[in-house]
């Protein structure tokens, strides 16, 4: 399943100032039945944005008006947990396209950049950073440049590189899966594969 391109992101964030989120916060087990990536995003964070009777949880940061975006910031040890990929799927679906941490579960990050959700790891000090100037102004927005690997508070103008796998980055730039990536390189798989025996 192919997803947009990623090239520089711009827009507001949702701080979610919390240590070691896991992917049963993410997604409870509950709603793991479907195969399919669509309706998660409704079920993001499900115990934290809503009580008991499904009325929204008012002090949760996702039934806060004020904030909005494509951009989730998260605690320290964000994805950590079991490796269900649905915890990917639900940021996606939700409409967040990159998430952003001081570090993130191996797992999670993959799956992640499998559905073309950004993960992008920062210092400690520049989460701090980007956490007070989210909660000082919400409107204030962050710029994330994959091309040059570069994100930017740009209220301030601080900045901050950070790293990404060549293949993942390429996929994102170009809005790829794994199956995409393999499908576009047909025409040469056939070519190696003619000559030789099966």
């Amino acid at each position: 399943m192919a997803y947009d391109k990623f090239t520089i992101l711009t827009s507001t964030a949702v701080p979610l100032p919390i240590e070691n989120v896991d992917t049963d916060q993410i997604i409870p087990a509950r709603f793991l039945k479907a195969t399919e990536r669509k309706g998660f995003g409704d079920n993001l964070f499900r115990d934290w944005r809503y009580n008991n009777d499904d009325t929204p949880k008012e002090d949760f940061v996702l039934n806060q008006p004020k904030y909005s975006g494509k951009i989730l910031v998260g605690g320290k040890n964000f994805g950590s947990g079991s490796s269900r990929e649905h915890a990917a799927w639900a940021v996606y679906d939700y409409g967040f396209r990159c998430v952003v941490s001081s570090f993130f579960a191996d797992i999670f990050r993959n799956n992640c950049l499998n559905v073309g959700v950004l993960p992008v790891q920062v210092s400690p000090t520049f989460l701090q950073k980007i956490f007070e100037q989210t909660q000082k102004d919400p409107n204030s927005e962050l710029e994330v440049n994959l091309p040059e690997q570069k994100i930017t508070i740009n209220a301030t103008g601080e900045s901050e590189s950070f790293d990404i796998n060549s293949y993942k980055k390429e996929n994102l730039l170009n809005g790829y899966d794994d199956i995409d990536y393999l499908t576009r390189m047909k025409s040469e798989i056939q070519e190696f594969a003619k000559d030789r025996p099966f």
